[in-house]
């Protein structure tokens, strides 16, 4: 039970954290709800762009590391395309191989936006069915979802609406338990019964109350991690230290290439070839194509995973020997970065399945609901403040004017 003194100072810091980032809580909670659905809306807005149109009573499987070199070599020889960066590779029958072009960046300044062009190739007769640029502002249907996207993690402002973004996720976490801490009731039932009870017409100050009260309540825990996990994947060197110091972490340093020795570099079917060998399993998803500098990363999803789609499985294989530079296992690693595996499947709602990811669509309206229920409670408690205000100085006026009188 919290004393009136540190109840009032907790409403104050609920308060002003509220009024200071509560249009980055809306902006992230309205954004989020078209999110939670990305690929599947995408996909319904655009489906000359990311739709196969061979795909009708083919089954659903990943291309083979022989199908994959056929998609890259195809693009590689097209003027105008060339070698992409990183090659994303389709599961269900109808969709695309997406490869992707990093351009280079016109603006370097920290609030720039990094533009990817991306190029979508039908996977079974390995035609261009189109392009955009990933990371350009529009509300058209090829860049209304990747819009959305760089709205809701970067503000369009770069490494600066990463950071903001990040700690705006902070803040949620420290307000909702806050209010959680606000909502405490007495520890008896008609006290429990009470704060969890919609009382008063709508246009109350007691329904407003209540209703603030009560559904914070019900969207904190939700809140609280969706925050978290926000500023988890938005500023990951800021918590790092912290899940380093109670729990394991594999060392982070990119793995590199071995000496070349004369040789040239291996085919992404080689590649491919020997990230599977090693987890048979596994589901190809994503290629980042290999170089003299770097090895290539392959992405990879295993049966089990709690993250969906693309997964986070990770092969380093060296560009030119073909040998296995390093694995992350999501299946098998250590605390701390089992903790981060969980991040984004939770932020997304994936790790829970169809339920996780409507409970996250619902939770994105919460910030606006409380934003306005919280603006009535304020701005009422202060009309009701400068009425009493008014109301001593009233009473308080005669007694000076008799006062000066009688001197």
């Amino acid at each position: 039970m919290l004393t009136g003194l540190l109840r009032a100072r907790l409403r104050d810091l609920h308060l002003y954290a509220s009024l200071l980032f509560g249009a980055l809580f809306v902006l992230a909670g309205l954004t989020g709800v078209p999110l939670a659905w990305m690929h599947e809306l995408d996909a319904a807005l655009n489906p000359a762009l990311l739709h196969s149109r061979q795909a009708e009573g083919l089954p659903a499987a990943a291309p083979t590391p022989v199908q994959v070199q056929a998609a890259l070599d195809k693009l590689s020889a097209m003027p105008g395309y060339g070698k992409p960066t990183q090659l994303m590779l389709p599961h269900a029958a109808d969709e695309v191989y997406v490869a992707w072009y990093r351009q280079p960046r016109k603006d370097k300044g920290a609030f720039a936006t990094d533009v990817s062009r991306q190029v979508m190739l039908d996977r079974h007769s390995l035609q261009v069915l189109g392009e955009r640029n990933w990371g350009e502002f529009g509300v058209s249907r090829p860049l209304l979802m990747p819009s959305l996207f760089h709205l809701h993690r970067y503000l369009f402002a770069g490494e600066v609406g990463k950071t903001v973004i990040g700690i705006s996720g902070l803040f949620l976490t420290i307000t909702s338990l806050l209010g959680l801490a606000l909502w405490w009731p007495k520890h008896t039932l008609a006290s429990l019964g009470k704060a969890l009870t919609v009382r008063g017409k709508v246009t109350s100050r007691q329904f407003n109350y209540s209703s603030h009260r009560a559904a914070g309540f019900l969207m904190t825990p939700v809140l609280a991690v969706l925050g978290f996990s926000g500023l988890a994947m938005n500023l990951p060197e800021w918590v790092r230290p912290v899940v380093g110091a109670v729990a394991t972490l594999e060392p982070n340093a990119k793995p590199a290439n071995g000496p070349a020795e004369g040789r040239q570099p291996i085919s992404v079917s080689a590649a491919l070839e020997a990230a599977q060998q090693h987890l048979p399993q596994a589901r190809l998803s994503r290629v980042a194509l290999g170089s003299a500098k770097a090895p290539y990363e392959i992405r990879m999803r295993q049966p089990g995973e709690v993250r969906e789609g693309d997964g986070s499985t990770r092969v380093s294989v060296d560009a030119f020997s073909g040998a296995v530079l390093r694995v992350r296992d999501p299946l098998k690693s250590a605390a701390g970065d089992t903790f981060f595996n969980w991040q984004y499947p939770l932020h997304t709602g994936e790790a829970f399945g169809l339920p996780g990811r409507v409970l996250v669509s619902v939770s994105g309206l919460a910030p606006l609901f409380f934003m306005v229920t919280g603006l009535v409670l304020w701005l009422g408690r202060r009309a009701m403040q400068r009425k009493a205000r008014a109301a001593a100085l009233a009473v308080a006026a005669p007694a000076t004017i008799r006062h000066t009188a009688a001197a």
